[in-house]
């Protein structure tokens, strides 16, 4: 499953933050440190389709997609250095598809910041110099045996690991993110093992008063390159512990479609270039996670590992024509149902069913 890994100074509201994503309970001490080992919660991907194709499916079970949020506890300056629990909690995120950066934008004389004030820039910049300057000494440490290596050998993939750690290198010394680097597609597929932090997608969560979070005015204190989201975490915690109904009427009461939470994780999920197909009967609707651009037999192996080799074809109906026809029988008969061969590239809502051999 995917992980996305909840990161941020302490006392910004993280813990916050994951318990209303998971409804799962964890220690929010107004204390840094406080979160010792990294909690784990499954989410699910909000996806409105799943029902109504249920519906027309009169369907008895529907599972929908999900990712897993990993809660790391707040780093510090130093942290690349191992101030605080910087060592560890570096290990962590190296091992997460993507970042949640949580970054504090509201005043509370109540909850002290670590820094002593309010600047979510310095506050995001103080974070990312810690992810670059262990990024730097993984890519120091990598590239001083290969290059003598290179030199000696003059083999192509040591040659090409050079360059692109070199050109990594650079740009950690220059304050730039590793994800910046303008690899070669060989530098790519020889280093592609190497784990950096700050080559991993990042999403920055706002954590906001509610004023804020609801103005259609509010403008970044990140400044325009960042991918951001304000969400009032405290809101939020809020509006998980409510059931359904009630949950609505807060939403409209507050004049919001939709939770922060439930645009985080469909944020995350584009993020990580991520789209989902359908299969759908009377036993189950269920939604399946690929990467965009899969072809049919990389779908089908999400559905079992076998039937990626095994594929002979994908039966294939749109979902607005799924939905709009009424079903599968009734696309079926309009001649929706389209049969795919093995270089198909799936869609986004497609629902498939997969034909594969013994």
């Amino acid at each position: 499953m995917l992980q996305v890994g909840i990161v941020g100074l302490p006392n910004v509201g993280k813990s916050t933050l994951f318990t209303a994503l998971t409804k799962k309970q964890v220690d929010c001490a107004n204390f840094p440190f406080c979160t010792i080992e990294p909690n784990v919660g499954v989410v699910e991907v909000p996806d409105e389709r799943l029902q109504i194709l249920a519906d027309l499916s009169k369907t008895a079970k529907i599972i929908p997609t999900a990712i897993e949020f990993v809660d790391i506890a707040g780093l510090v300056k130093g942290a690349s250095e191992g101030e605080g629990l910087g060592n560890k909690f570096l290990a962590t995120i190296r091992e997460v598809d993507m970042i949640a950066h949580v970054v504090r934008s509201f005043e509370n004389s109540d909850i002290v910041h670590v820094d002593g004030s309010l600047d979510p820039l310095r506050d995001v910049e103080v974070i990312e110099t810690e992810l670059m300057l262990a990024d730097l000494a993984t890519v120091t440490k990598r590239l001083d045996p290969i290059e003598k290596k290179a030199q000696a050998s003059k083999d192509v993939t040591l040659m090409n690991q050079v360059s692109g750690l070199k050109k990594y290198k650079s740009l950690l010394e220059a304050g730039t993110l590793a994800r910046e680097a303008d690899l070669t597609k060989d530098e790519t597929e020889v280093l592609k093992d190497i784990q950096l932090l700050t080559t991993k997608p990042i999403l920055y969560v706002v954590n906001v008063n509610e004023e804020s979070v609801g103005d259609p005015n509010w403008v970044s204190p990140l400044g325009e390159d960042r991918m951001v989201i304000p969400v009032s975490a405290q809101i939020e915690a809020e509006l998980s512990v409510l059931d359904t109904d009630d949950m609505r009427v807060f939403l409209d009461d507050l004049g919001w479609k939709e939770s922060g939470l439930d645009r985080v994780i469909s944020m995350c999920y584009k993020t990580l270039n991520l789209i989902s197909f359908f299969t759908t009967g009377e036993k189950e609707t269920r939604a399946w996670t690929v990467e965009a651009g899969s072809t049919g037999p990389q779908a089908a192996g999400k559905i079992h590992t076998d039937f990626e080799k095994a594929y002979i074809r994908g039966e294939v109906i749109a979902y607005s024509d799924f939905v709009e026809l009424g079903g599968e029988s009734q696309a079926r008969d309009a001649g929706k149902l389209r049969v795919e061969g093995k270089e198909y590239i799936v869609q986004d809502g497609d629902v498939c069913h997969f034909r594969v051999g013994v």
